[in-house]
């Protein structure tokens, strides 16, 4: 099915929606300090997204197991830059996500490098092994993530207990 959409008509429409979904994301996470945070709301995320990997049981998507572990650490990488600008806070005995500029201007800065990165590689990559890719991409950076909030969380839950 792929074959038969022209590669830059794909390479604009992921792009297009790569934008949305970033845009999307910061929106979201710009609201998400007006709630307490709780184990679920960062918990939920992961599981939620785990569900696109259901694309590598087409053939098209699956990558090799060596660029299964570069993408991994990769993201791993780039999900420092979120780690280290994740921060919460305590209010009337609830924790609550930190507001921060610089973490909107870090995820439009890791969307740009995404997309720098699909267009450095679409001429030497098919278009599903990419979107795989990008897909574990974005996934490995968001489990490192949302482990550590969840560990950030689980410290600072336990000295307000006590």
């Amino acid at each position: 099915m792929l074959e038969a959409i022209p590669s830059h008509y794909l390479l604009i429409g992921s792009t297009v929606l790569a934008l949305c979904m970033g845009i999307g994301v910061t929106v979201m996470r710009m609201r998400a300090h007006l709630r307490p945070i709780n184990a679920k709301r960062i918990i939920i995320p992961p599981f939620a997204m785990s569900t696109g990997a259901l694309m590598f049981i087409f053939e098209p998507f699956r990558i090799a197991p060596m660029q299964i572990l570069e993408v991994f650490l990769l993201g791993a990488v780039f999900s420092i830059f979120l780690i280290w600008k994740t921060q919460f806070e305590v209010r009337a005995q609830q924790i609550f996500l930190k507001k921060s500029k610089a973490f909107i201007i870090i995820l439009f800065g890791l969307l740009a490098v995404r997309i720098v990165m699909k267009l450095v590689l679409q001429d030497t990559l098919d278009i599903g092994e990419l979107a795989g890719m990008f897909f574990l991409l974005a996934f490995s950076m968001i489990i490192c993530w949302r482990v550590a909030m969840l560990i950030k969380y689980q410290k600072l839950k336990a000295t307000l207990n006590m």
